[in-house]
């Protein structure tokens, strides 16, 4: 299965820019992962909230494919656990998929057309996060699922 990590500006906190490089390297001996930075919109300061997502939006929306399994990460999204998350994967390749493009959306959230593509959504908490932080939660959390399906030792249950 080939999974993506569509989101918008580039990570600029060196800190967590070397952890995402870290998981997206271990990553790599599980699943094809790609991270596609979206750039970030110029000349914003006129625009409104929704503007910006919508323009972010079209971004966005030409990074998947009609087939690709869309996933917003949103903070109206399900929750899950650990193991629960896992266990999604396992359904995605069960299932067939041959893309699963995650989504985080810039700091207004997603237009109305990100929204109608995707298929599922997920929240990684209640609590509102950075989005550069998100990026680094997101590939720990997809490298700890993947370990977990293959009973390696790195998640303890």
């Amino acid at each position: 299965m080939n999974i993506k990590l569509i989101v918008v500006s580039k990570t600029d906190i060196s800190y967590l820019q070397t952890g995402i490089d870290e998981y997206m390297g271990r990553l790599h001996h599980y699943c094809d992962f790609e991270l596609v930075v979206v750039p970030a919109l110029k000349n914003t300061g006129k625009a409104s909230a929704e503007e910006v997502k919508e323009k972010e939006g079209q971004l966005i929306l030409k990074q998947t494919a009609k087939a690709d399994t869309v996933v917003l990460l949103d903070e109206h999204g399900k929750e899950y656990t650990s193991m629960g998350f896992s266990e999604y994967l396992q359904r995605q390749m069960n299932a067939g998929t041959h893309t699963l493009a995650f989504v985080i959306g810039g700091a207004f959230g997603f237009s109305p057309a990100v929204h109608a593509a995707a298929t599922h959504k997920i929240s990684l908490s209640q609590m509102t996060f950075n989005h550069q932080m998100v990026r680094l939660f997101f590939v720990e959390q997809l490298y700890r699922a993947f370990t977990i399906l293959h009973h390696e030792k790195y998640h303890n249950q």
